[in-house]
């Protein structure tokens, strides 16, 4: 499986770690930058390549997923999330991290460099890359809307249950 780094100064030294991690346990790392410390880089400028990498290896029919580093991993996941198609998750613990894989079929994820250790983070980052997505028909379903929204912008028909919320008088206070 290809695994497709970005990151930005924070993230450096575990996308460094993770490259050897990576290869170790016979994973390809494709590292898509920063290669150097630089303290004012830019994190979309890496983590978009990261994503639009994982996508066009999937749509060339290769099994491929992403890691992307920041301080908190917040701009990293919406960074990679900008790209089309792309489902980025944070992960801050062993759980959220298979979750990401098992309910949302996430392709990238995005971790922390300050909010764990390195072993933390390479364990999130282990339990994301070995969890895979089992297609439960809810996740699938839910998957579909977001893929639909995404390419039509049209938002998807409320529940019976909602309606009804939606239509009731404001009661007043």
């Amino acid at each position: 499986m290809r695994v497709h780094l970005g990151c930005d100064h924070a993230g450096l030294e575990l996308k460094s770690h993770l490259t050897g991690w990576l290869t170790e346990h016979g994973y390809e790392p494709v590292d898509h930058g920063p290669f150097v410390y630089d303290a004012i880089d830019d994190y979309p400028v890496f983590c978009l390549r990261a994503a639009e990498g994982v996508l066009a290896d999937r749509e060339a029919g290769l099994d491929s997923l992403g890691v992307v580093i920041g301080g908190s991993g917040n701009g990293e996941q919406i960074a990679a999330n900008k790209v089309k198609g792309i489902r980025a998750a944070l992960a801050w613990s062993e759980d959220t991290a298979s979750l990401a894989r098992e309910h949302n079929d996430a392709w990238v994820v995005a971790v922390g460099g300050r909010m764990h250790t390195l072993e933390e983070m390479t364990r999130l980052v282990e339990v994301f890359l070995t969890t895979p997505f089992p297609g439960d028909e809810r996740h699938v379903r839910r998957i579909g809307q977001m893929a639909s929204y995404e390419t039509t912008g049209e938002l998807p028909a409320l529940p019976a249950s909602a309606q009804s919320a939606q239509s009731a008088p404001v009661a007043d206070a």
